[in-house]
């Protein structure tokens, strides 16, 4: 499978149509805006981490730098995503709080395309009803008479929360019952 190289970039106009990488999530379609995808990549083999959160899957080695690989699925509250042939890691770049570049790899079930999403076709995210957080919707794109989910990458991908999350996973649980 090719890559696909772009640079990390602020976000676009909110009048600007702007382009998308699609990809299938438990039978369901996904957004994320290409500015901040370094590449996409074939499933590998992962290297586990002990003590992590059920939704990092582990470490791959990337030309030498460790990038940690999160289950979007798992992060969504799901059930770990199965690994089949076309699973694919979608390298994205996130910042920490203090803007440090952190690669991030986001396992997803397969990656449809690129699209040019016009802003004019994305509604802002439902109040209630989504089987995400809210915080994680950027919009609902109709995409082809289907409506595609657009990810606040940010969010999903908030550094600073996966660390405390991590940090409580970590924790030792006190045993508070006196028997």
């Amino acid at each position: 499978m090719g890559a696909l190289m772009t640079t990390r970039h602020t976000a676009m106009a909110a009048d600007e149509d702007a382009q998308y990488l699609t990809f299938m999530l438990g039978g369901e379609m996904f957004a994320i805006g290409i500015l901040g995808i370094k590449e996409i990549i074939e499933y590998g083999s992962l290297t586990v981490v002990p003590m992590m959160p059920a939704f990092v899957r582990g470490v791959i080695n990337l030309r030498g730098a460790v990038v940690p690989v999160v289950d979007l699925s798992a992060r969504f509250g799901r059930a770990n995503s199965p690994i089949t042939r076309r699973s694919c890691v979608i390298i994205i770049e996130a910042s920490t709080e203090d803007s440090r570049p952190q690669d991030i790899g986001l396992l997803v079930d397969t990656v449809s395309a690129v699209q040019e999403i016009p802003a004019a076709q994305i509604e802002p995210p439902p109040s209630f009803g989504a089987r995400i957080r809210a915080d994680f919707i950027g919009g609902m794109a109709k995409v082809e008479g289907k409506f595609v989910i657009v990810l606040e990458v940010d969010k999903v991908l908030s550094i600073d929360e996966m660390s405390s999350l991590a940090e409580s996973a970590q924790a030792p649980t006190l045993d508070l019952d006196p028997r």
